[in-house]
């Protein structure tokens, strides 16, 4: 199986890239050759590479800054997986779509399944909810997972954001009424893994829209908790800064966001016998492999 991975070197991309590299015949094109948001590059990419799968791990995910730059999050998030999905379409391949909980409002009492009705707050998630119905109404064979609060080793997440805030900090003001389910990124591309797996074993799959995402539930307050006691039970930092919990009206943001975004994964383990991932076992390693790097 020919697979093409669209942003290769965001946290997911890059896990990927990494587990797929010795089992598959892949193709991996850097950002400044492939601009998904010219149809006649991604046309031309498609041709020549002739993928039976293409992974659209790609997004423009600057939450607060797609409220100031709109235009470019629709841009990427819908146009751009509006382009890939009908060269798949075309050359009679699967795409997979990562998108997100911020399609939802987040007014649930319980957690999102798929077929709740989608009600973004904010441009991200209105350009990511685009993206989506470009891709249905587009390609044939597509899969697209709804994903929450993505953490990696890289730099430019919640976990390393707060790593470093610690540092200079002695007290943070989290947000403790935002609720939903840390997913650690490998995990993510091991579920992807599965579903090709299963790709290529079935051929024909029940396409449509799929939710991944870690348990338990926290939310960021908590999620920060757990950050700063296992960095300081594995002795990364010297004290743990004093957390305050605040309501969302209090902190400086000119961007809503969804009070809960918990994913609700039973499809994707009917159908894939995909379970949750724990982030609580990712944790440990993401802090080690980050500090390090950092030191």
């Amino acid at each position: 199986m020919r697979v093409l991975i669209v942003g290769k070197k965001g946290q997911l991309g890059s896990h990927l890239f990494h587990k797929l590299k010795e089992h598959t015949e892949l193709y991996v094109i850097e950002r400044s050759e492939f601009d998904i948001c010219d149809s006649t590059i991604v046309d031309k990419v498609i041709e020549q590479c002739r993928p039976d799968l293409i992974i659209n791990a790609a997004a423009y995910t600057a939450v607060e800054q797609a409220e100031i730059e709109k235009e470019k999050a629709f841009e990427v998030n819908h146009k751009g997986a509006y382009f890939l999905a009908r060269a798949a379409n075309q050359q009679g391949a699967i795409i997979i779509h990562i998108s997100t909980d911020y399609v939802f409002d987040g007014s649930n009492k319980h957690a999102y399944k798929e077929n709740d009705v989608a009600a973004p707050q904010n441009s991200y998630g209105m350009s990511k909810l685009a993206g989506e119905e470009a891709i249905i109404n587009t390609c044939i064979k597509h899969i697209i997972i709804r994903t929450a609060w993505l953490f990696s080793e890289q730099d430019n997440n919640f976990v390393s954001t707060m790593l470093k805030l610690g540092r200079d900090r002695d007290k943070l003001h989290i947000v403790s009424d935002q609720w939903g389910g840390p997913t650690y990124a490998g995990d993510l591309a091991n579920a992807i893994i599965h579903v090709i797996k299963q790709v290529k074993q079935a051929g024909i799959l029940d396409w449509g829209v799929y939710h991944f995402s870690g348990f338990p539930c926290v939310n960021w307050y908590q999620f920060a908790q757990h950050i700063f006691q296992q960095a300081h039970a594995q002795k990364k930092i010297d004290k743990i800064p004093c957390l305050v919990p605040i309501s969302s009206q209090d902190y400086p943001s000119t961007v809503i966001r969804p009070a809960n975004s918990t994913l609700d994964c039973a499809k994707i383990k009917r159908h894939f016998s995909i379970e949750m991932s724990d982030w609580s076992k990712a944790l440990p390693q993401v802090i080690e492999q980050f500090i390090n790097k950092e030191a």
